[in-house]
Order: structure tokens, then C-alpha cells, then sequence
């Protein structure tokens, strides 16, 4: 049987932490960024967490061990 591969799209877009958890960038810092104040856009630039219900569709596209 050959290895699963990764999906790479999904490999862009999502990182595993040493812990486990799968992180994604936040939405909203692309266009229009003059409306949003600076706390806001500082906000948005950083990673957030996935939530554990997408966990279920995401880990198997980038971890071999779910």
C-alpha cells in the first residue's frame, strides 16, 4: 500500500503546533483595511486555533497519525 499524501493546499492554509492543535489565519486583514483599526488588523494577524468540530475534516488532509 503507498503513503497517503499530503494534501498540499491544505498544508498552506493550516499548521500543527507541538501540542497537537491545528492553526489557521484569521480572515478579514486582505482588503479594506482602512475601515479596521490598528487593534483590529493586530488581531487579525495573528493565528487563531481551528475549532474542534473542523478537526474531524482537516487533520486527515495534513497528519498522518488521525
Amino acid at each position: 500500500m503507498p503513503k497517503m499524501k499530503t494534501n498540499r493546499s491544505a498544508a498552506k492554509r493550516f499548521k500543527v503546533t507541538g501540542t497537537g492543535k491545528i492553526m489557521h489565519k484569521a480572515s478579514g486583514k486582505r482588503h479594506n483595511l482602512r475601515k479596521k483599526s490598528v487593534r483590529a488588523k493586530r488581531r487579525l494577524s495573528k493565528d487563531n486555533e481551528l475549532f474542534k468540530s473542523y478537526y474531524y475534516h482537516v487533520a486527515p488532509l495534513i497528519i498522518d497519525k488521525f
